[in-house]
């Protein structure tokens, strides 16, 4: 699938068809949440992590837009509504134990770190140049 910006499509919100039973096999932490693991669809680059809990996980397979629990704010946040780095869920998958998620997204804008880099994984150890 293409996301380049002259195609539209790769910039829609589709809602994730789900059942309770699906839902149900995901195991929240003793603090009621889920580690998100966001990948670009395109080409499979790991954009960033955020925690969900079970509302954002339900607000992102309703609107197909990736929601998330702030813990440090206490509240719920869209990715994007104040940069701009929309994401746009293409598909949500989650692991064998059910406490991690992956979801794939169609990423318009700069990127989905909020220091401007299209990777919140934009260093490395041993990188002397990634610390910027």
């Amino acid at each position: 699938m293409s996301t380049g910006t002259n195609d539209t499509t790769a910039y829609t919100a589709t809602p994730i068809v789900f059942t309770d039973t699906e839902f149900d096999r995901i195991t929240f932490n003793e603090d009621g949440l889920v580690g998100a693991i966001v990948q670009d669809a395109s080409d499979g680059a790991v954009l960033m992590f955020a925690w969900m809990n079970s509302e954002s996980l339900r607000r992102t397979l309703d609107t197909g837009r990736t929601w998330f629990w702030s813990r440090s704010r206490q509240e719920y946040w869209c990715k994007g509504e104040t940069s701009g780095d929309r994401q746009y869920v293409r598909s949500v998958r989650y692991d064998c134990d059910g406490d991690t998620l992956l979801i794939e997204v169609a990423q318009e804008g700069a990127g989905a770190c909020h220091t401007g880099h299209r990777t919140c994984f934009y260093r490395s150890f041993g990188d002397t140049t990634s610390d910027r």
